[in-house]
């Protein structure tokens, strides 16, 4: 098969795990495990496995003036940023979180604009305005009546808060990633972020009940260390090697349609006008703001 084709696929099956996770994550918290209980999970599953992946990749030290960002990205990325997803998602529901997840291109452009002086054009401060104007909709107007969503206004500003932190991960990440290989990073960064987690997670992650978990309970957990934290960084990789990044990135796009159909499909979410709404406004506001600068000038 055409490499570029697998590459496609490669990218298809990141997306279609993102989705899923929404879903699946959901469906275990808080009831057999607490959202900081599951991070503690993630992130020790994570660096297990990235551990054993990095046998097979060329040894790398690294260097000590790298160490403080590298301790800095651990913070945004495998603390901050997985604390408010799993929290937000235990709070909200799965929709919201698909949706106000792929507000972070325009908190990413918007702290680009600020550090790295990145062109500011007509079309990108539009984007900006309608990506939050969305986000705001499922904030403020998108609240319902849900038993295991006890707080969406608040879930969804924690997803904001997920976003955000990402983005500064993503900023902050960059330059490492064009001295090390990505495995040898990931595995560093996890490890570091079972340390910064730990005084947080470990209380709840105690609490589990781990000899009388269900099955379906087992795999979920499983789905979402193995499949969401490990395989799809695997899969963005493989891709990266035949598609361009802002190709793979087209991909966000995707993400919160698969999301939405399988939520609703596993009759864990229902769609409304505000949500309709919101997200097309958010959708319209990430394509105006990562579409390329040339084409915009033009």
């Amino acid at each position: 098969m055409d490499k570029r084709v697998l590459a496609l696929l490669a990218a298809l099956g990141a997306s279609l795990i993102y989705a899923i996770n929404h879903t699946v994550a959901k469906g275990v918290m808080p009831t057999y495990i607490k959202p900081f209980g599951f991070i503690m999970l993630r992130v020790v599953g994570a660096s297990l496995l990235f551990w054993i992946a990095s046998i097979r990749v060329p040894n790398q030290k690294i260097e000590r003036k790298d160490w403080p960002r590298l301790f800095v990205c651990a913070i945004f990325g495998m603390g901050i940023n997985m604390l408010m997803f799993f929290k937000g998602l235990q709070l909200s529901t799965p929709i919201n979180s698909s949706v106000m997840i792929t507000i972070s291109p325009i908190l990413v452009f918007i702290l680009s604009a600020i550090f790295i002086k990145e062109k500011i054009t007509v079309l990108r401060t539009l984007g900006i305005i309608l990506g939050f104007t969305g986000a705001l909709g499922l904030i403020l107007f998108g609240a319902e009546i849900r038993q295991d969503a006890p707080n969406i206004p608040l879930g969804n500003i924690m997803f904001i808060i997920n976003a955000a932190s990402y983005g500064v991960y993503l900023l902050l990440i960059k330059p490492l990633t064009q001295k090390y290989h990505g495995i040898t990073l990931m595995k560093w960064l996890f490890l570091i972020g079972i340390v910064i987690n730990f005084p947080v997670t470990f209380s709840e992650f105690s609490e589990v009940a781990w000899t009388s978990l269900p099955f379906e309970a087992i795999w979920k957990m499983t789905f979402v260390v193995v499949c969401t934290t490990f395989l799809t960084y695997l899969l963005n990789i493989y891709a990266l090697k035949s598609l361009k990044a802002s190709t793979l990135a087209a991909f966000i796009y995707l993400q919160p349609l698969l999301a939405i159909c399988f939520a609703i499909a596993m009759k864990a979410d229902s769609l409304n006008l505000v949500k309709i709404v919101s997200a097309l406004l958010v959708f319209i506001g990430v394509y105006l703001v990562t579409k390329p600068t040339k084409k915009l000038d033009s």
